[in-house]
């Protein structure tokens, strides 16, 4: 009886790839890093109108475009309709770049606003604290196990 063989040709390891896995697209691409910058989407655009006040507080905050001829990577991911400007837009969103130590600035005075509102929020709370009936402020809590007396 005549053996059956596989042509050679099929047997190349070119041919026996590994399985790929499919996995969700992220919704926005990721730009390269670029020493010294953190880089932000902002909102240009919501479903079609414009949002120019947000953009421009965002501008006067210390953001700036992203031109398009210096990340190259993300040619693709550009709407067509921004694609004539240097400007990376994505559904809306313009990628924008802060030098990093504005970033640590920006975060250092909103964290210090956040935690101004909070004592304040703390303090009216407490005004109305009486020592015949004292008011529960503690902000932990904690968890025991056991038997319940």
């Amino acid at each position: 009886m005549a053996e059956q063989r596989v042509a050679r040709e099929l047997e190349t390891r070119e041919k026996q790839v590994a399985v790929k896995h499919w996995k969700p697209a992220d919704r926005l691409p990721e730009p390269h890093e670029v020493e010294g910058y953190g880089h932000r989407w902002i909102r240009k655009s919501v479903l079609g109108v414009a949002d120019p006040t947000n953009l421009s507080k965002n501008l006067r905050e210390g953001w700036e475009f992203c031109k398009l001829s210096e990340y190259p990577e993300l040619q693709l991911a550009v709407d067509a309709s921004s694609a004539s400007s240097d400007i990376i837009e994505v559904g809306g969103l313009v990628l924008c770049r802060m030098p990093k130590e504005m970033i640590r600035q920006r975060d250092a005075y909103y964290n210090g606003a956040n935690l101004s509102q909070m004592e304040a929020v703390d303090s009216n709370f407490m005004k109305e604290n009486d020592p015949r009936m004292p008011l529960f402020a503690e902000k932990k809590s904690q968890t025991s196990f056991g038997r319940g007396s």
